[in-house]
């Protein structure tokens, strides 16, 4: 379990900056630009925006589960269930606008470094975690902030990739 101390400034700032970053790999692309994907059977930049927002928030409530509930169990079981590609299908990834995305992502970014700053050894707090397929494992505050500035980042990746395929 990561100490408060022990999660880097580094991913602290990573987590809070992922926001802007994706931002900034977005500027200058038109509506129709978002629509580009890598290969025709990967996500399209607009689904990888949705893709991002949608797990953070998800993530948003094992976090908060952890700072209130530390014997309480976290399943993402019911997303699990189906494949990624159907839950962009369900939720309308490829014809949403990202602005909603994105303000979420904010949102939320800013939402959870308020509480962890206001809450005592935020980052210490675990809860269990049912794992798909496996036993329950201990998951800490501070793994689930630095999993998901990783996200950002490997997606933003994703999004450079592409617009450097297409010369946008």
């Amino acid at each position: 379990m990561k100490k408060q101390a022990d999660i880097s400034t580094a991913v602290l700032a990573l987590y809070v900056d992922g926001p802007a970053q994706l931002e900034t790999a977005l500027i200058g692309l038109t509506e129709s630009d978002l629509d580009l994907a890598q290969t025709p059977d990967t996500w399209t930049i607009r689904q990888i925006v949705h893709h991002i927002a949608d797990g953070d928030d998800i993530w948003k409530i094992c976090i908060k589960a952890a700072l209130g509930n530390s014997e309480g169990m976290f399943s993402l079981q019911w997303y699990w269930d189906r494949p990624q590609t159907e839950w962009a299908e369900r939720w309308g990834y490829a014809s949403r606008s990202i602005r909603p995305s994105l303000d979420l992502l904010i949102a939320n970014r800013q939402h959870i470094m308020e509480l962890i700053q206001q809450a005592p050894d935020a980052c210490q707090k675990s809860i269990w975690l049912k794992r798909l397929r496996k036993r329950k494992v201990r998951i800490t505050v501070a793994d689930v902030l630095e999993i998901q500035a990783g996200h950002v980042v490997e997606h933003i990746n994703e999004i450079r990739t592409i617009r450097q395929t297409y010369g946008v």
